[in-house]
């Protein structure tokens, strides 16, 4: 239930997100979620595609430097205090996160998280009979 998720280097120049998005989009790769972090100089750009071997390739041909991780992307519902006790539950279990994004659709919440431990996550979570989505299960929604 791992994901892949592509991270970018990105120099903080104007046009940069749009030449990414460019690159993707005439490629026919479709983006599902992004998170961008940042300092005053570069930022990295983390997303969920369609195709992450073929965005990777493309975006290596473009001279970006890309890199492609695991991520775990955890459904549930979006309410108050749902995310806490997934989190309170991965907490408890030892388990550190790195970082997360989340975003929401209707009655469910998709976060991926990128934890210290990923196959301790996967396990801690299916244990406790949370929701976990696989790559082909986001195009879906």
């Amino acid at each position: 239930m791992l994901i892949k998720q592509l991270s970018i280097f990105l120099e903080n120049k104007k046009g940069r997100f749009t030449e990414v998005t460019r690159i993707l989009g005439e490629a026919g790769i479709n983006m599902t979620a992004l998170t961008v972090a940042e300092s005053s100089d570069f930022g990295i750009l983390r997303l969920l595609v369609s195709d992450p071997e073929k965005a990777k390739s493309l975006l290596k041909e473009h001279r970006y430097a890309v890199s492609v991780t695991d991520v775990v992307c955890l459904q549930c519902p979006n309410e108050p205090g749902a995310l806490a006790k997934a989190l309170d539950i991965l907490t408890n279990a030892g388990i550190f996160i790195e970082y997360m994004y989340a975003f929401s659709l209707g009655q469910a919440a998709l976060v991926a998280l990128r934890p210290d431990d990923l196959e301790k996550c996967v396990q801690v979570l299916r244990e406790n009979k949370l929701e976990l989505l696989a790559a082909s299960d986001l195009y879906k929604l």
